[in-house]
Parts: structure tokens; C-alpha cells; sequence
């Protein structure tokens, strides 16, 4: 099956002009000494052909306008304007608009503001480098506040996929 397949292969490379001066000597002698490939090469030019002669088939000059047409009796889905709810994303913001106030407020409340030079600043700007981010971040009740925040988070994003799933299912 293999040999059979190498001598197709050598056959339409020689068919179509792409071998090379080598094998095309060799294929010539091979055409005249050896039978199999002799029929092998009339049933190939037989099929090469009728390739030749087929012609391709041309679509419609309204192939275009018909198809336009098909697709235009299908429902299209809607907008992104019209399917975003605009009270979700406004609710989003603000959660996040809060949620970043909370941690302002938290974190400026935990800088001493009383500085031991008098100057025209009431901050001194240079310790603020010192402010101790580890009470932010490890106290109890931030932890808290973040994990209550990512289940809301995470029951808000539910609630907006299941109305998205409710509005598909009445489209459809």
C-alpha cells in the first residue's frame, strides 16, 4: 500500500511538471519498463483530465443579496446598550466608590497627625513613610470587613448571571 502510494505520489509530481530533472528520468524509464506503473500514469492523466475540464461552479450574482436575505429572517441579538442593566453598573461603582472610602478613612485614621515641629504643614511629610501598614491590613475587623465585602461581591455577580440567563431564556 506504502509502494503504491510512493508511485502515485512520484506519478502526480511528474503530472504536474514539479519534479525534478532526476526523477523525471527515472520516471520516464519506469513508465516505459514497468506495466504497473505505465497503467498507473493513463489512469492518473485520465483523472488529471477531467480535473482540467470540470468547470468550477460560480454562485448566483445574488448569491450575496440571498444570503443577506436568510440572515436577516433570523433574530439578531440586541445592542449591549439595551441588555446591560445601567442600575448594576452604577450599584457596582458604588460598592467599589465606598469600599475604597471605608479603606481612606481606616488608613488615615491610623496616622498620627501630631507632629513635634511647628511648620506651616500640619503633616510632616517625611513620616509618612513610617505610617505601620500592618495594623491595616492584619486587624480582625478589615478581614472581616474584606470577606463580608467578597461574598456581597460574589452574590452580586450571581444575581446579575441569573437575571442575564432569565433575559437569554425569554429571548429565545
Amino acid at each position: 500500500m506504502n509502494q503504491e502510494q510512493n508511485i502515485e505520489q512520484q506519478l502526480w509530481a511528474y503530472i504536474d511538471g514539479i519534479s525534478s530533472s532526476e526523477e523525471r528520468t527515472s520516471i520516464e524509464k519506469m513508465l516505459q519498463t514497468n506495466l504497473e506503473w505505465k497503467s498507473k500514469y493513463h489512469e492518473l492523466t485520465e483523472i488529471h483530465q477531467l480535473m482540467n475540464a470540470t468547470e468550477l461552479e460560480h454562485p448566483s450574482m445574488r448569491f450575496t443579496k440571498n444570503v443577506m436575505e436568510k440572515i436577516a429572517q433570523y433574530h439578531i441579538a440586541p445592542a449591549t446598550k439595551n441588555y446591560i442593566n445601567k442600575k448594576i453598573i452604577w450599584s457596582i461603582a458604588g460598592f467599589f466608590f465606598t469600599l475604597i472610602i471605608v479603606f481612606l478613612i481606616y488608613g488615615f485614621s491610623q496616622v498620627e497627625w501630631t507632629s513635634g515641629t511647628d511648620s506651616k504643614y500640619s503633616i510632616d511629610l517625611s513620616r509618612l513613610s513610617q505610617v505601620d501598614y500592618s495594623k491595616i491590613f492584619n486587624n480582625n475587623f478589615v478581614n472581616g470587613f474584606m470577606m463580608v465585602n467578597v461574598l456581597l461581591g460574589l452574590v452580586l455577580l450571581d444575581r446579575v448571571l441569573a437575571n442575564k440567563r432569565k433575559k437569554f431564556q425569554k429571548q429565545a
